[in-house]
């Protein structure tokens, strides 16, 4: 990068990224935990989980959105010469950060389906949909914000973007990346009119 330029990654692709795995591994999980009878039964063990699920989801949703506000009404512009990252990088940098933390997770769900069949995976699983809801409240501010958020790569750490070590985010225009707002793939339509308007990956143009 040359001088006075800095990387940017999604702030919505890393919340949706943790939301989709946690999610997916929660349902891995109870899918193998409903098998086990546990000392429960399982229609006790599923009942409890759809409890769990229900107030896990609420819980992420509306951890550190205090801290998310913050961040938001600090939102600056990005600077003139930045390296947007693709979504898939984005992705890619958040799975292997914590490949090891959601094998560990999966298993001590399956583990606790010995007491409560599907419980330990539903809890997961309701951890990824609040994730997700928060991805999806992003993106509602980008839309009516027309603007998108960034942070930088190695603030986040490859964790979250709103942990304590981030210093700020950064806005650019809608057009700019590779992921829709939300963190989701653009839809070829939306990519097309991208490609149609001048390149914004290493300049302000989109802002």
């Amino acid at each position: 990068m040359g001088r006075g330029a800095y990387a940017l990654a999604r702030v919505a692709v890393y919340v949706r990224t943790a939301g989709v795995a946690l999610w997916w591994t929660g349902a891995a999980a109870a899918v193998v935990g409903v098998a086990m009878p546990g000392l429960t039964g399982r229609r006790i063990g599923v009942l409890a989980g759809a409890a769990l699920l229900v107030v896990a989801a609420f819980t992420a949703f509306l951890v550190r959105r205090r801290r998310c506000g913050t961040l938001l009404r600090g939102a600056t512009a990005a600077g003139k010469w930045v390296v947007l990252h693709d979504r898939a990088v984005t992705v890619r940098v958040w799975l292997r950060a914590n490949r090891w933390w959601l094998t560990a997770a999966f298993l001590a769900a399956v583990a606790s389906s010995a007491a409560l069949p599907a419980a330990g995976g539903m809890l997961l699983a309701g951890i990824g949909l609040g994730l997700r809801a928060k991805a999806v409240w992003l993106g509602a501010w980008e839309r009516s914000n027309e603007k998108l958020l960034w942070v930088r790569p190695e603030w986040a750490d490859g964790r979250s973007p709103a942990r304590g070590k981030v210093r700020g985010w950064m806005t650019t225009g809608p057009l700019a990346g590779d992921a829709a707002p939300g963190g989701a793939r653009r839809r070829p339509a939306a990519a097309a009119a991208r490609e149609r308007r001048p390149r914004a990956r290493v300049t302000a143009a989109a802002r």
